[in-house]
């Protein structure tokens, strides 16, 4: 019996390890055959290189970037036991009331997003926060149906990115604007016009920053020898030639005088005479770029490039100085003015000042048509025509700027007309724009040379590498002598003639005048474009200034609506240090007599 008993011990134990050997092998035998689900010992982690800013000369970032970010959470992780502990932490951290994030967690279950447009810095505060949440233990694991264990947390995301402008309307419409668009569910911005257009290429992110490499429990990347990182390349910085504070001032005579006249718009570009660099470049028409709306519309074109106008009388210096170069005429040759009414077959030119003799310079100073109507008949058509487009008109004036109009001039057949000949003299039946025009004026203020107008200085990448800006050599349009005789008769228009308002004592400043009819529905109207180029120099400085005016409605005379917005301008330069006046000059100035005009 004993021995029985003790065999079926032994039977039954070998059973037992029988049973418990064939169950190893069905779970090896099943873990071999069914793909099982391991987490990865790898993690990868990718940030989104950002688009450059765009900088002032003087360092003030005028256009910058900020990256937005959203909180998602999977409610499936919050331990139940702790959802109340989350949702006031994350409130504390998010500035979202409880009751917010009470309801959106209890939405649905699973992934919920609980805020979006998050700053980059709340975005730091709150990835500490998800950090100790992990630890304090308030997130816990579950089980898809695959058999997947999941953790997952609260993750703050790259959502996208926004394009902020510190200083509002200051420098539009020359900055532009951009527009948002979607990829991948990742906000990006691109330019639509001024720098943010014509420098989207080099504003735009070239390389984001990707990182793979081994994690740890939580999740987190554990970076060494053996990690694949690619280093992030964001956008180039665009800095400009213009200083803030001086684009600030010549905006703020702009709208002064723009209310003033009640014109529709005023336009002034300061330049640099031997460089083309452009150090103010101002319209009274603004917008904010971050928050655009319906009546802004009309203000989003850069006009001083965008609107091209017949230039009326601020033509005549550069028709004078085609005839000067081709030894057709002396300043001092006379004229007939004909007592201010003159016909040219079926047209009747008439002057503002009335005269009967006149000095061909003296045509310049006092603005008249008829003599510079008389004068351009000693020009031919080719002449004409290729002297205007050695000037740059109808060619882009290479500032660097989208959607110039190149404006457009009659051909040398019609210019072998004498009546074309007459009009497009005084600026009527040619088409430039403003920026058109004071590049043809720079020519008279620096040697008879034409130079490209340029806003931007220089673009640099993230260390600190500088791109320059290509800029084209200088072109010799006229000879230096007769830069230096229309240099002399535009200083006379300032001290005598139609620009007196411009005369600064101590500092040398020529220009010209020019009024004339906007063209309407195959007629010219009652309104005017006033405009008045001309330079402003100290014994160091040369500087050019184009000031237009779209129709001025309490007062149409170039000498009294754009000139007092030069004068304005000049005067502010002297204050900000960009001029310095001549003390024995100014004396001198003091002590003459006023100018006796001409009769």
């Amino acid at each position: 019996m004993r021995n029985s008993s003790k065999s079926k011990k032994i039977l039954a134990l070998f059973l037992v390890l029988m049973l418990g050997f064939i169950i190893f092998l069905t779970v090896m035998l099943y873990t071999a055959v069914h793909a099982r689900v391991i987490p990865s010992i790898y993690s990868e982690e990718t940030t989104k290189a950002q688009r450059g800013c765009i900088v002032s000369a003087d360092g003030f970032h005028i256009a910058t970037t900020q990256k937005l970010y959203k909180a998602v959470v999977n409610t499936r992780n919050i331990d139940p036991e702790k959802e109340e502990l989350f949702i006031q932490l994350f409130s504390i951290y998010s500035g979202l009331t409880p009751e917010e994030i009470r309801q959106r967690i209890h939405t649905r279950k699973g992934t919920v997003t609980l805020s979006y447009h998050i700053s980059p810095k709340e975005a730091m505060y709150l990835k500490t926060l998800a950090f100790e949440l992990r630890r304090l233990g308030v997130f816990i694991e579950y089980e898809t149906p695959s058999g997947q264990r999941v953790l997952q947390g609260l993750s703050i995301i790259e959502s996208g990115e926004a394009r902020e402008y510190p200083y509002g309307k200051l420098l539009t419409p020359l900055l532009g604007y951009p527009r948002k668009m979607e990829e991948d569910g990742y906000t990006r911005v691109y330019g639509i016009k001024g720098l943010e257009k014509y420098f989207d290429e080099e504003l735009n992110p070239q390389q984001n920053k990707a990182q793979k490499a081994l994690r740890d429990v939580n999740g987190y990347l554990i970076l060494n020898r053996q990690s694949d990182i690619k280093r992030q390349i964001n956008g180039l910085t665009v800095k400009l030639n213009i200083p803030i504070k001086l684009q600030a001032r010549v905006e703020a005579i702009t709208d002064r005088i723009k209310e003033q006249l009640q014109a529709d718009e005023i336009i002034a570009t300061v330049m640099d005479s031997k460089t083309g660099k452009i150090l103010a470049l101002a319209s009274s028409n603004r917008f904010d770029p971050s928050h655009i709306q319906r009546e802004d519309y009309p203000s989003l074109n850069t006009n001083a490039i965008e609107y091209s106008y017949e230039p009326g009388s601020v033509i005549k210096p550069v028709i004078f100085s085609l005839l000067l170069e081709q030894h057709l005429i002396n300043p001092y040759d006379m004229v007939n003015g004909h007592g201010g009414s003159y016909t040219m077959g079926r047209k009747t030119i008439r002057d503002e000042h009335k005269f009967n003799m006149i000095s061909a310079e003296d045509v310049i100073v006092y603005s008249s048509n008829i003599g510079i109507a008389q004068l351009a008949q000693k020009l031919n058509g080719t002449q004409f025509t290729e002297g205007l487009k050695r000037f740059g008109f109808t060619h882009f004036s290479g500032i660097d700027l989208p959607y110039e109009k190149r404006g457009s001039v009659p051909t040398a057949t019609q210019l072998n007309n004498y009546l074309y000949k007459a009009i497009t003299a005084y600026g009527y039946g040619m088409r430039a724009n403003a920026m058109q025009l004071v590049k043809a004026f720079n020519v008279f203020n620096n040697g008879g040379k034409l130079v490209n107008p340029m806003v931007v200085d220089a673009l640099y990448d993230d260390n600190g590498r500088v791109i320059p800006m290509q800029v084209q050599a200088p072109i010799q349009v006229i000879s230096p002598a007769t830069a230096q005789q229309m240099k002399k008769i535009l200083i006379k228009t300032v001290n005598e003639g139609t620009g007196t308002v411009a005369k600064t004592a101590g500092i040398e400043v020529g220009g010209k005048t020019g009024t004339a009819h906007i063209a309407k529905n195959g007629g010219y109207s009652n309104s005017y474009h006033t405009s008045f180029i001309g330079f402003a120099n100290d014994a160091k400085h040369n500087y050019t200034i184009g000031i237009m005016v779209i129709n001025p409605r309490t007062v149409y005379f170039a000498s009294i609506t754009a000139v007092p917005v030069f004068k304005g301008i000049v005067d502010m330069m002297i204050e900000e240090k960009y001029l310095t006046v001549d003390p024995v000059a100014a004396a001198a100035a003091e002590a003459e007599p006023a100018p006796t005009h001409h009769p």
